[in-house]
């Protein structure tokens, strides 16, 4: 997760990148539909399940049909790309969050122009984005990305390091700590998905049960948003199941 915003090899804008079929109403619905299947299996009210449309890699075209089936959040990992977004989209009421991982030089912009940041992992970064966050708004809310596969090549902190972190991020003035985003590895099966799942759950329960106000568990994709969501999923980012393949 050391991708560039504006290097030769950044994605491109494509729009139609393998459309999957039906409409953007459409498969917004069948997402819709599969969160409320699996709360209601959980027996967890669907509404506390937020939909978080990751739209990176598709065009302000794309964003702009899926809004206009009443999808209003989204999720960017480069932020060149989504600045881009953001600027053609300005006439719409979006809540933009930034899931990407974060370069030192990228904190301005991010502080500046979203409402989000899941992928906060070091405390160099919240403590950038905290003191470059505009007077004129509201904290940024964030979440802490945990690394609960302990896989090298992704990003976010070790789990055994979580707690001194969030201890941290919790006292930046511009920042507010929602709770923790995880990226599994890739699993085959319920169970398996479902185990790495509730090892994020355990360490944000962990991080309530010693006083911090935690509400968000930023957790499940396309491929696994049926195992997340049992395991307290409280936001589900969703990208290929609404947009295409990559």
């Amino acid at each position: 997760m050391n991708a560039m915003d504006n290097g030769p090899n950044s994605p491109k804008l494509e729009a139609g990148m393998h459309p999957l079929a039906g409409t953007p109403c459409d498969r917004l619905r069948a997402v819709q539909a599969r969160i409320a299947r699996a709360a209601a299996e959980a027996g967890r009210d669907a509404a506390t399940v937020r939909l978080l449309a990751v739209s990176k890699t598709f065009d302000a075209a794309a964003v702009r049909a899926m809004a206009a089936c009443g999808q209003h959040e989204f999720g960017e990992n480069y932020l060149q790309e989504a600045l881009e977004k953001q600027a053609a989209l300005g006439d719409l009421p979006l809540l933009w969050h930034f899931i990407g991982p974060i370069q030192s030089n990228k904190t301005r912009a991010i502080a500046g122009n979203f409402s989000w940041v899941h992928s906060v992992d070091r405390l160099k970064i919240a403590d950038r984005l905290s003191a470059q966050r505009p007077a004129g708004l509201p904290p940024l809310q964030v979440c802490i990305e945990v690394n609960v596969s302990d896989e090298a090549s992704k990003g976010g902190v070790a789990v055994a390091e979580l707690p001194m972190l969030a201890e941290a991020v919790s006292k930046l003035p511009g920042l507010r700590l929602r709770g923790l985003m995880a990226i599994p590895a890739p699993a085959t099966g319920m169970a398996a998905q479902r185990a790495a799942f509730r090892r994020v759950r355990e360490a944000y329960d962990a991080l309530i049960a010693h006083g911090h106000a935690l509400d968000t568990l930023s957790m499940g994709m396309s491929a696994d948003l049926e195992a997340a969501v049992p395991e307290g999923a409280t936001i589900v980012r969703i990208g290929t199941a609404l947009f295409g393949e990559r």
